[in-house]
This record gives C-alpha cells, sequence and structure tokens, in this order.
C-alpha cells in the first residue's frame, strides 16, 4: 500500500511503478506504471525502470529484511513452525499441509481460496515430488547399490523429470521417489504408458465403392470445397467418446473412420512414426535432416507403408510388456512437497506484448511456445527446493504439479470418485496436462489462398491430446469462430473455474463484461496466454488490443539480466515478423522440450529440438531429385551458393534498379515487398513447404543462439541483423550489444546459469556436508549473497563476466525536489561542517594560500 501510495505523489516522474500483492505474504509483482512503446529507445527504459522498482522496494524494508530477486526460498517448507517471522504453525484448514502453514499465504480471499478449492476438485492434496541431487553422502541415495548419478541415462542423454505424470511412481514408491526417463529414451514423452503424442490414421479411398472422403466441419456436415486430405495421407487425431465413428483432428475439423453402412473402412491406425504415403508428402516435416547438397529420387512406397504398420503392432505388443526391474532402475529419490504454496510461492519474469491484430497476436502465440523451454533453459535459477539441492533446474514442473486439480480418471487413473455433474466433464474427461502446463494447441489459422495447406500443416504440428468442450466448440464454429481459435477456447472450458467473487455471478453482464471469462482464463496457466482487448466502459479507458503473455522465464539475480532477456525476447518478436520467419515443430517435441528444459545443466549440455529452416528454402519444393539452399546460406558462404536466382536478387545492379523503381513510387514499401521478398518467404509463416523445409532436428543452447552451419543462422545473429535493418540509434545498440554478448557467453557456456551458481554456492559453503542438504546457515549466506549481487554490491563474474552492476541504494528511489524552504541556521553550519572538514576540502584550501604566496 505504501508504494502505491507513493507512486501516486511521484506519478509526475517519467518513469513509475505499480505494485501488486502476489500468491505468498512474502512475495510482490512489479510491473512498469506505463507500458513501453515500439521504439528502439524504450529498449533502455527496460533495465532502468527495473532498477527503479528494485530502489523503491528497498524503501520500505526494514533493517532485518532484503528483497533478493531469486525464485524459491530455499528452505521454505523445511523448517517447520519457525519457518516465517512471526512463527506461523503447521498445517491448517486452507492447505491441510504437513510442511507449511496456511498463515504464509497473502491474506487476500483470492489466494486461499484457490489453494483450498484445487485440493477440493481433486480430492485430495497436491502431489509434488522433484529428483533429488545425488551428491557424495545424500542418505537417500545410500541403500542403492552399483547407483551411480549417470547409470539411469548415461553420458549422452540428460535425465528427464516427468512432471505431471506420476501417478504411477506415487502408487508404487510412495511420496519419497519418482521414476524419471531419459533424453534418448523412446519413452520419452510418456511416464506410465499414456501416449503423450496423438493416434495417426492413414487414408485409404482406393477401393471398391469408395466415392472420396469429405472434411466435416462438424460430424455430418461436409465441407464441400476442401481438397484435403488425399488418399494415402497420414491424418493426426482422437476417437471422440460420445461421437462414435469419427475422429476429431488437430486443426478442429472431423473425418469419418468408416462409410454410413460400416462396411468400408476409411481410416486405418498406424504408428506414429508413420510418413504419408503419396504425391503429396512432401507437408510432413521430418525429424533429422533427410540430406543436404545431393539427391535423392523416388518416393514413400507400399513396402514402406508395410513396414510402418508391422512396426506400430510391434510397438503395441512391446507396450504391453511390464519391465519392472529397468522401470525400478529410474527411481530417484525426490523432494515431496503438498501444498500450492510451494510452485505459487515462486518467483519468475513473463512479457505482455501487444500485437497490431488479432492475426499477428495468434501467430506471435505460435512462435513463443517454441521459446518457452529454450528460454526456460537459457534462464533456469531453481536448484534448491524445501532444504534440499534438487537434480532439476527450473521451477516450472513444481507449478504444474502445486496447481494440479485433476481427479484420478482425468490422469487416466482408475478410482477416484464417482461422475460429478457439478463439475467439468463430470470429473471423467481425460486430460493429459494439469491446468498450468505448456500449450496443447498452435493457434495461428494461417493466411494463404491453399486453404487445405493450412488444414494439413496444423494437423501436422498439433499432434498431442487437446481436450475441449464439444458444446462450447460448437457453439463458437456456429458463432463463425474459425476451428482453431475455437478449439482453443473449448480446450480452456475443459476446466472449471477456481475463483469467483460473492455479487459477481448473475450481476455480471456477460454482454458487455468478460468477468465470467477471465475466471477460467487466468486460472489456466499455459507457457504462452493469448488475451483478448478488455472492453471499454468509458471514453477515457485505454485501448488496449490483442496481447500475446510470454511466460515461462525464470527471474534473474540483477535487472541486467532480467532486462537483457526481456529485450532479446521482445527483439526476437520483430525478427520473426519482419523477416517473415516461422518456429514451427510438433507440439510433442515442444513438450519435449519442456522436460529438457528442467535438466540440470540444461543450457550448456541439454540438446533442444528446433526447427531447421526458420524461412523457406529458395530451391526445390521437396528436396528430392534437386538440389536445394537455404536463403541464409548466402551470407555463411559469403555470397556464394548454388541458387543462382538469389545470388543475383542482391546484386548492386539489381539493388540499384530497386532504388530507382523505389524512388518513383508512392509506396515504396508495397514495391520493395515485391521486388525483395519471396512469394515463399511472404507465406513462411505457413510453412507450405517440402518435408525438408518444415524438418527439425537437435540442436544445443549454443547453436540455436548462434547458429549451425549454412542452413540455421542462430537467433542472435538474427537480432543483430534486425537492429541494422532499423538503423538502430547508436546509444540503444550499444546496450543492446552488451545484452546479446552476454546472452551468448551464457549459450555457449562461458557463463553459467543461476541456477549452476546457487548449487556451486551450496556445494562450495563450509558447512555443506555433500549430503544435499542445505542448512539454515547456507541459506542465509546464500539469500544475502543474492541480495548483494543485485544491488550491485558484490561481483559474480562466473554469471555476468565483466559487467559491472551499479550499486542501487534506497536514496536514489525518487526524484528529489529543489525545494525553497527556510530552514534554520544551525542546520545550515551543520552541513558547512561536514564538507568543511573534508580531508580534499582542506587540502585544496592549502594549495590555494601556497599558490597565492607564491
Amino acid at each position: 500500500d505504501n508504494l502505491n501510495k507513493n507512486e501516486v505523489i511521484h506519478s509526475y516522474e517519467n518513469e513509475g511503478c505499480n505494485w501488486v500483492p502476489e500468491y505468498g505474504g512474502w512475495m510482490i509483482e512489479a510491473t512498469p506504471s506505463r507500458p513501453y512503446t515500439g521504439y528502439s529507445t524504450d529498449l533502455l527504459r527496460v533495465e532502468r525502470n527495473m532498477r527503479l522498482r528494485r530502489k523503491r522496494l528497498l524503501t520500505e524494508l526494514k533493517d532485518n529484511e532484503i528483497a533478493p530477486t531469486v525464485a524459491a526460498f530455499p528452505l521454505l517448507g523445511a523448517q517447520g513452525d519457525d519457518g516465517s517471522v512471526p512463527p506461523v504453525q503447521v498445517g491448517g484448514p486452507v492447505t491441510e499441509s504437513e510442511y507449511i502453514g496456511d498463515g504464509i499465504i497473502n491474506p487476500h480471499p483470492r489466494f486461499a481460496a484457490l489453494s483450498a478449492n484445487i485440493r477440493r476438485r481433486r480430492g485430495e492434496k497436491v502431489n509434488i515430488r522433484v529428483p533429488l541431487f545425488h551428491d557424495k553422502h545424500t542418505p537417500e541415495y545410500a541403500n542403492l547399490t552399483g547407483f551411480t548419478p549417470s547409470s539411469c541415462c548415461g553420458s549422452e542423454s540428460m535425465l528427464l523429470w516427468r512432471f505431471g505424470k506420476g501417478d504411477l511412481s506415487k502408487e508404487r514408491y510412495g511420496n519419497g521417489h519418482v521414476i524419471v526417463g531419459c533424453s534418448k529414451s523412446s519413452q520419452e514423452f510418456n511416464d506410465d504408458g499414456d501416449p503423450i503424442t496423438l493416434q495417426k490414421w492413414r487414408v485409404d479411398v482406393d477401393c471398391e465403392g469408395c466415392l472420396g472422403l469429405f472434411y466435416r466441419s462438424a460430424p455430418g456436415v461436409i465441407v464441400a470445397d476442401a481438397d484435403w486430405p488425399h488418399n494415402g495421407d497420414v491424418v493426426v487425431g482422437t476417437e471422440i467418446s460420445d461421437m462414435p465413428g469419427y475422429v476429431r483432428l488437430q486443426n478442429g475439423y472431423y473425418l469419418p473412420i468408416a462409410s454410413d453402412d460400416g462396411k468400408i473402412t476409411f481410416l486405418h491406425e498406424v504408428s506414429t512414426t508413420t510418413p504419408a504415403n503419396n504425391k503429396q508428402n512432401k507437408a510432413l516435416g521430418s525429424e533429422t535432416p533427410l540430406f543436404r547438397g545431393g539427391s535423392q529420387r523416388g518416393s514413400i512406397g507400399t513396402t514402406t507403408a508395410q513396414l510402418s504398420d508391422l512396426k506400430f503392432e510391434l510397438e503395441k505388443a512391446v507396450s504391453s510388456l511390464s519391465n519392472d526391474e529397468a522401470q525400478a532402475f529410474n527411481v530417484r529419490p525426490a523432494i515431496h512437497m503438498d501444498a500450492m504454496a510451494f510452485g505459487m510461492g515462486m518467483c519468475c519474469l513473463q512479457i505482455t506484448f501487444q500485437a497490431t491484430d488479432m492475426d499477428e497476436s495468434r501467430f506471435l502465440f505460435d512462435q513463443l511456445a517454441v521459446m518457452a523451454p529454450i528460454m526456460m533453459a537459457l534462464t533456469a535459477s531453481t536448484p534448491v527446493l524445501k532444504g534440499r539441492i534438487a537434480d532439476t533446474d527450473a521451477r516450472w514442473g513444481i507449478i504444474t504439479e502445486c496447481v494440479d486439480d485433476r481427479r484420478p480418471a482425468e490422469r487416466g487413473r482408475e478410482g477416484g470418485p464417482d461422475p460429478d455433474p457439478q463439475v467439468a466433464g463430470k470429473g471423467y474427461r481425460r486430460l493429459y496436462k494439469s491446468r498450468y502446463d505448456s500449450i496443447s494447441t498452435y493457434l495461428f489459422q494461417g493466411k494463404t489462398e491453399e486453404s487445405h495447406m493450412n488444414n494439413r500443416i496444423l494437423n501436422m504440428y498439433n499432434d498431442i491430446p487437446v481436450p475441449i468442450d464439444e458444446d462450447k466448440y460448437e457453439q463458437l464454429r456456429k458463432a463463425g469462430i474459425d476451428p482453431l481459435l475455437s478449439q482453443h477456447i473449448a480446450h480452456i472450458f475443459v476446466r472449471d473455474p477456481l475463483v469467483i467473487f460473492e455479487g459477481a455471478i448473475e450481476e455480471v453482464d456477460d454482454e458487455t463484461q468478460t468477468e465470467h471469462f477471465e475466471s477460467i482464463q487466468s486460472t489456466n496457466w499455459q507457457s504462452v496466454r493469448w488475451k483478448p482487448p478488455p472492453p471499454r466502459t468509458g471514453p477515457n479507458d485505454p485501448h488496449i488490443g490483442w496481447r500475446t503473455e510470454f511466460r515461462s522465464m525464470e527471474i534473474q539475480l540483477t535487472d541486467f539480466e532480467n532486462a537483457a532477456f526481456t529485450t532479446f525476447i521482445t527483439l526476437l518478436t520483430r525478427v520473426i515478423l519482419t523477416f517473415d520467419l516461422n518456429l514451427y515443430i510438433p507440439l510433442s517435441r515442444v513438450d519435449a522440450n519442456m522436460q529438457r528444459a528442467h535438466g540440470r545443466n540444461a543450457c550448456r549440455l541439454g540438446k533442444f529440438f528446433f526447427r531447421r529452416h526458420m524461412a523457406p528454402l529458395e530451391k526445390g519444393d521437396d528436396g528430392f531429385g534437386e538440389t536445394y539452399s537455404s536463403m541464409f546460406s548466402t551470407s555463411v558462404n559469403g555470397g556464394k551458393k548454388g541458387n543462382s536466382t538469389m545470388s543475383t536478387l542482391y546484386s548492386e545492379g539489381n539493388l540499384a534498379g530497386m532504388d530507382s523503381r523505389m524512388s518513383n513510387s508512392g509506396d515504396s514499401e508495397v514495391d520493395m515487398f515485391e521486388e525483395g521478398v519471396s512469394e515463399k518467404r511472404r507465406v513462411a509463416p505457413n510453412a507450405s513447404g517440402g518435408a525438408e523445409e518444415n524438418s527439425y532436428e537437435e540442436m544445443t543452447m549454443a547453436e540455436i543462439m548462434t547458429g549451425k552451419g549454412d542452413y540455421f543462422p542462430g537467433l542472435i545473429p538474427l537480432v543483430y541483423a534486425y537492429l541494422d535493418h532499423i538503423q538502430c540509434d547508436s546509444l540503444t545498440m550499444e546496450r543492446m550489444t552488451k545484452y546479446l554478448d552476454f546472452i551468448e557467453k551464457r549459450a555457449t557456456g562461458q557463463l553459467i546459469t543461476p541456477a549452476t551458481w546457487i548449487r556451486n554456492f551450496v556445494r562450495d559453503h563450509e558447512d555443506y556436508k555433500f549430503d544435499s542438504v542445505v542448512s539454515e546457515s547456507i541459506a542465509y549466506d546464500l539469500m544475502v549473497a543474492c541480495k548483494d549481487i543485485g544491488e550491485g554490491k558484490r561481483a559474480c563474474p562466473q554469471v555476468l563476466g565483466n559487467v559491472e552492476i551499479k550499486p542501487i541504494s534506497a536514496g536514489d528511489a525518487y526524484v528529489k525536489k529543489l525545494d525553497s524552504k527556510r530552514v534554520n541556521n544551525g542546520y545550515v553550519s551543520s552541513l558547512l561542517e561536514r564538507y568543511t572538514a573534508r580531508k580534499t576540502f582542506r587540502e585544496t584550501q592549502a594549495d590555494e594560500a601556497v599558490e597565492y604566496q607564491i
């Protein structure tokens, strides 16, 4: 309250802050009082405003209080009744926790209601289990004979914590253990046998009596002008339990499994790795590069299809076999937590972007969803939980499990309460994710005349289950909302509202207000959030447009780091839009990246699925029988590549001709768009090219950020190119260069993440016993060190390199008025004595006296 009161008093200042209470009684959310604009100079405001927030927060702290920017308090839940000041008794009717007390939750009624209602809907307390770090003397590992930290996955892959999917390990091993996986395992995307990728079907209408297969916008409603799917295509979707005989595809349409009389089967279940078997197979992307610089002729034939079907049958047979011994080897001791506070008591770095229109906001939603795990690994800062060192680096999975209100049937387990008509889906609809998780569907519908290609691409990339409220979906489609947006909204409504305030139910007018929508929207915490404009109730209300919120990044120790990542992701959105790039990969791989991003030291050691070609290839439609090349290979190869079209497009003479045409045109931007940008690049977001063009592969963080080969330029060079393109002013460019240099050094391993620094700090502390336990003395010194680093009082070259943080003081929090109020003589004399007593002042007077005598 005091902070916001002072903001009102000092509202005349150019920079200000906005303060909002957060879940934990020890937490606060701070944002700039006015949004940043779309000009390059506002990039300099980011760090300046962050420093201002830190200064102003310091003015409200007591002598025994500090406010470091850390993701989690290291001893939360490890101190019993003495875990807060004043002490709070463990437990209470809200959380019923064994480790924390209700009294640490912010007293605002929303937060306690969230905690209690999540527990009530679930039917039990939340269950969070994170792999425990294995040190020399960690007691939980003492009886695991022959076990070494690398025995599970080996040196070539990373341990994976499959957050949100730990029911099986709890049932078998209790709260003290968790089953982990490996990044190279065939079981990477699931935990207890449930498929995470959707089922695939091959279309077969090459049969006697088959007249063709048509889309249905709804079961029984044919889309007559659709020319996809083709015979031999492989479609991705899920069977609808209450609509037998239909598969709902991931682009929002439907296909019948068989003819109306059931005699002819149109869709045949195949392996999830089966490619299409027709001449249009170019629309399906590949996980690994097909080839480069050479040629390959032919197409996927019947033999391949038969082998794929055989593989599918083998996969089903193998998955039915139990392998308890191998699974037990993947069981790890776990850090157990049982309340919402363990996740929602964490801090992070979130950014909201306002787009020019709805389409742009939806496109950014998709691109940022791919970046979410990459940026989480790059900013990882959460290696200590409940007084123990974790074998993970990031917070996301803890929050996923701390608000998981799904009932057993919704999690795919047996048992639980009877179907309840008062809850969404009667509590029995299968929900594959917690309400706090990565996205489950892309949003951008695409803009191209080849509408069938849009449908094919959307079906290819949206390859994970998207549970929806079918009634809401049908209602939205009848209202004219496109399939993907309808699917997104209907997916949100598979959840129940968690908090509704008295007087805001029937009293709310849904025609003019959005409170009811926001009650659902605000408690679906996804890695990216799409935010429609709020209604304007008066002429003085701000004009807020279509927005996209990026939510995955971890909080950093310093304002420099937080500003560096904020400006980087901001500039990256401009790069994607300006250069017509796209980052699409199948969502199953985005989810795999989310798991990988949690791994210990994932930033340096991990590999992530990423798109090989962010822009269309310049030659060849699918690579078969023809050499292809990336538009970026020109810059890598010094302007030389096999494609003569692109090598001459930007020749001196051609550019001169462009300049001449532009100078004689009333709209140079349009001419440049037509002359300098290929048609394929203009539709790049639709990714409508060949298999190689849509392919993806595993890349290290260094490769994603700095480039790989001559086909992938790296994100940081693209940001530099964009800054050069807009002719960024020198002052802003100087600061952006420092930020980008810092990010590059972290990505390449020259600098470490805050998570690695914190783990090293604990293990290097004189009181540490190498037992994975963080004692009170260690935690105290750690928090003081984090506070001093953030305030510029302690250097941290392992994290920051040669960057020096200018010291931050509470005395600089507010602008001082040039006051003219009279003061008494005694006070004036004391001020003068303070300065005349200085040694430098006396020496100056003596020097002047000597000079005068000479």
